[in-house]
């Protein structure tokens, strides 16, 4: 069953919420995180990525980048731009995007569980992604972005979970990049604080939503500690990573396009006749609107001029949770044998594009020289958790979730 625990977070001086809050590291590229950090001083991107504040030509994997975040990080702290907790607390963070609200409990989870499988996960991480944040966690000596965790819903938690946020105001209300609105409260009393940790005894597993780089870091860097601590008992700030726990009816996962650079050897009427082969074709105006698929099961496809909907045809759907999802349908039956695309994570062919973007990003690629693109249906909450509980992996590039947890806002330091 799902252990968590309460910890005594170092979070933003009350008001400096908006300056501090900052998009995960890993959604900029080098130049846009050093325009970002510039914009806002105070922003915690400076010390999530703190190659901004070096030198442009500064190797940004450099012991020096790594020294300069845990420098500047004790810098805000003793400038009084953070204050930390005096006992161990649990925390509620809430996203409010585009109409929709998610609410988390920002926790510790065991490191120990991660491995015993209570803490699944649905994709591979690449050690070089790892190293990084690796290196950022054991110079802070502290856990900075949180980990996206969720669960599936129960009445005891969702009544808790109501219960702070209907009778008391939060500490921090603020609206960030996005237009999302974020709140935080804090939970203090012993009592709200065993009742959560009793509810998630009840709990059979946790899947990690986003964030598979920075747990597997966080996992690691808990196991350094541990084999280095001779006195080690299990209760140490290091066995346990920083996370945001959300029940899996507030979450929603967005869709993951592929944009398709050039066809190689294939043409658009091969690829047509394919399709028609593989299921359901049929020809949209393309003088509408750009469009979305539908339903399960559906994709759109988008040529120069051209726009088609399609759908497999249900023989093809094997029962494999992992091979029944329309990403790997695509894969296996069009973009590898059709048109040679057989690594969808190395082939620069291949391209994706989050749903954040909208179709309208799918329409603008193939209208400025990109051969092709398919607007995928969003993979379902069910289906990762079905994936996960098979002890299986999707395809890479399967799921997106908006809006992303915010770094700065919590830290869990462990000394």
């Amino acid at each position: 069953m799902a252990e968590i625990r309460p910890f005594s977070a170092l979070r933003p001086a009350a008001g400096l919420e908006p300056e501090i809050a900052a998009l995960p590291y890993d959604v900029y590229s080098r130049a846009e995180a050093r325009i970002a950090a510039a914009e806002r001083p105070r922003s915690f991107l400076r010390i999530d990525r703190a190659e901004t504040q070096l030198p442009e030509d500064a190797d940004m994997y450099g012991d020096l980048v790594y020294q300069k975040a845990r420098r500047l990080l004790t810098e805000a702290e003793e400038q009084g731009d953070y204050v930390r907790d005096d006992r161990p607390c649990f925390y509620l963070y809430e996203q409010t995007f585009r109409g929709r609200t998610q609410t988390g409990i920002v926790a510790c989870a065991s490191i120990d569980e991660y491995d015993s499988g209570v803490i699944r996960r649905h994709e591979n991480t690449r050690r070089e992604k790892e190293e990084d944040r690796v290196r950022h966690v054991d110079a802070l000596s502290a856990q900075t972005g949180p980990i996206f965790l969720c669960y599936r819903d129960t009445d005891g938690l969702r009544a808790i979970v109501d219960t702070v946020r209907t009778q008391r105001e939060p500490y921090c209300d603020f609206v960030s990049e996005g237009d999302v609105r974020n709140r935080c409260w804090c939970i203090r009393e012993e009592v709200q604080i065993e009742a959560i940790r009793r509810a998630f005894g009840d709990v059979p597993r946790l899947y990690i939503a986003d964030g598979h780089h920075r747990c597997a870091s966080a996992v690691r860097v808990g196991k350094m500690r541990r084999a280095a601590d001779p006195h080690s008992t299990g209760e140490e700030e290091y066995n346990y990573f920083l996370s945001v726990l959300f029940p899996d009816s507030d979450l929603m996962i967005m869709d993951y396009n592929r944009v398709i650079r050039d066809l190689g050897s294939c043409t658009e009427e091969k690829l047509l006749d394919a399709l028609r082969e593989l299921g359901t074709l049929s020809e949209l105006d393309a003088a509408e609107r750009p469009c979305v698929p539908a339903a399960k099961g559906e994709m759109i496809l988008y040529l120069p001029g051209r726009r088609f909907g399609f759908r497999f045809r249900e023989d093809l759907r094997p029962e494999d949770p992992v091979k029944r999802l329309d990403v790997s349908m695509l894969q296996e039956l069009v973009l590898g044998p059709v048109l040679g695309i057989t690594d969808p994570t190395g082939d620069p062919r291949l391209d994706f594009v989050g749903g954040i973007r909208g179709p309208e990003e799918l329409l603008r690629r193939v209208s400025g020289g990109d051969a092709a693109a398919m607007a995928m249906y969003p993979t379902s909450m069910d289906e990762l958790m079905s994936v996960a509980d098979a002890g299986l992996l999707m395809p890479p590039k399967s799921t997106w979730f908006e809006p992303k947890l915010l770094s700065g806002l919590f830290i869990h330091t462990f000394g």
